[in-house]
């Protein structure tokens, strides 16, 4: 399929956000020494193995985003190179962060079900006979993976001293002292069923219930009727009181915040006609997808609940344009695959009301100034000195801005390794700026790692980069 061809007129293009659900729903788990309530470090999470059961469901995923949007024969088919796999069309991206690598291997899943082994993925050779690819036809998909300690992106919660400054907070808050003094019957009944676990609405550990009630018959025997719904009820109001703020732009939202410059750059990448993509897919945990709920309005309108998602569940923003109009975005959410349908719900942010799909230009002017481009930006947003690379990054911009001084003038951007350039920035940046830049709608000041082949790069070795401008 040339560039050319891409089709936007009566086709749906995709910014597909998945999650994974790595953490077992994970709030606080008191099983984990390490664990401090309020900072979320990424590297000091306990680390979980991803069960057959959870990548059959990763796999399910795969095979309806394939069925809904890379299937010709669907009404929603974006016009990719199915069956075969054309990594110009595809982005994929996985968070891999303190997780034991689960976000990783359930997007490997997804991808195994989103292009599935196929007899095209053959040659034929000179003498007459056709090699297939291993496993009678498997795709490899490459997948980049978001390293927490490079790349801020798909983790900016971990590590976030103001973000921890703000759960204390609302832990003192009188709204959550009543919640924990009327829960207070129920949860210090608790710790009789979880080895003697203490627990609180602070340090929930509906992670451990849950994974024991699917894999542990005499737990999930001896579990009184209703006592999962409860903790799962506590746990989402922990939760998204934890990963989201009443301000768009409030340090709540630091795990939205982080995403969007990515999520952003891939829409203008799809309705730019010369460039190839057709869908960009990142794998994550719940917590971005909670900020991005709260940011976007479906919660506030009631269109979403404020809770936690379901295994493999998926996030979809469709990019659409008719004829003689401007793209659009439409908001879908399937909640698990026990969810057979993607159903669209209304978003409402400031300078759009909610009513049918919201215009790209709508969309980017609301959420680009909310966005958190660079890891330096980060270390500020977060007041973060050491963590995460940032003593680099405020030295070397420390010294930068003595130097610029020195000579009457000041960079706009810092120098390499100051946190690069994230993707929701429509401006060109030339060489001599960064020359160290990585790929494209990343944040990060090191090269995050490829698993999988790689024919196509994001970025110039040198560093420049093309500007995107939305059709």
């Amino acid at each position: 399929m040339s560039r050319a061809d891409k089709p936007l007129v009566g086709q749906h293009e995709v910014v597909s956000y998945g999650t994974c659900h790595p953490e077992m729903l994970r709030t606080i788990d008191s099983a984990c020494p390490s664990k401090d309530a309020s900072t979320f470090g990424a590297m000091a999470t306990c680390e979980h193995v991803l069960d057959g059961g959870q990548k059959v469901q990763e796999f399910q995923l795969g095979n309806f985003i394939q069925a809904t949007y890379l299937d010709p024969n669907s009404t929603s088919y974006i016009g990719t190179s199915f069956p075969l796999f054309n990594q110009s069309q595809v982005q994929v991206r996985a968070d891999a962060g303190g997780e034991g690598g689960v976000i990783f291997d359930s997007s490997v899943a997804m991808t195994q079900g989103m292009f599935s082994v196929t007899n095209f993925a053959n040659i034929s050779l000179a003498n007459g006979s056709v090699s297939t690819a291993p496993l009678n036809g498997y795709q490899y998909v490459p997948i980049e993976s978001v390293e927490p300690e490079e790349d801020v992106s798909l983790e900016g919660f971990t590590s976030c001293n103001t973000q921890a400054t703000r759960t204390t907070a609302f832990y003192n808050s009188p709204a959550f002292l009543e919640v924990a003094n009327q829960s207070a019957p129920f949860l210090n009944s608790l710790p009789q069923y979880l080895d003697g676990r203490s627990v609180s609405l602070v340090n929930m550990i509906y992670d451990y219930m849950n994974v024991q009630s699917i894999h542990n018959e005499t737990f999930a025997a001896r579990l009184p009727q209703g006592y999962l719904a409860q903790a799962r009820a506590l746990a989402n109001y922990h939760e998204y009181g934890v990963f989201s703020d009443p301000s768009i732009s409030g340090i709540g939202n630091i795990a939205g915040r982080t995403m969007l410059p990515s999520l952003i750059t891939a829409m203008q990448r799809i309705v730019n006609q010369s460039d190839p993509l057709l869908l960009h897919y990142s794998a994550m945990a719940y917590k971005p997808l909670l900020s991005f709920f709260n940011m976007t309005g479906v919660v506030a309108s009631g269109e979403l609940p404020a809770a936690l998602v379901n295994y493999a569940a998926a996030m979809v923003l469709e990019v659409r344009q008719t004829p003689g109009s401007e793209p659009v975005i439409r908001f879908q959410f399937k909640n698990g695959t026990d969810d057979n349908t993607l159903r669209t719900f209304n978003m409402s942010f400031p300078g759009f009301d909610g009513n049918g799909d919201a215009p790209l230009s709508a969309f980017i002017s609301a959420f680009e100034p909310a966005a958190v481009n660079t890891t330096l930006q980060w270390c500020h947003v977060c007041g973060q000195n050491t963590d995460r690379g940032c003593a680099a990054l405020l030295g070397a911009a420390a010294n930068s801005t003595s130097a610029a001084s020195s000579v009457g003038h000041h960079d706009r951007i810092s120098p390499v390794g100051a946190g690069f350039l994230g993707a929701g920035l429509t401006f060109a940046v030339m060489s001599m700026a960064l020359a160290a830049l990585v790929f494209l709608g990343f944040l990060t000041f090191g090269r995050g790692k490829k698993h999988g082949r790689s024919d196509q790069r994001l970025g110039s070795e040198d560093g420049s980069v093309r500007e995107k401008v939305p059709a």
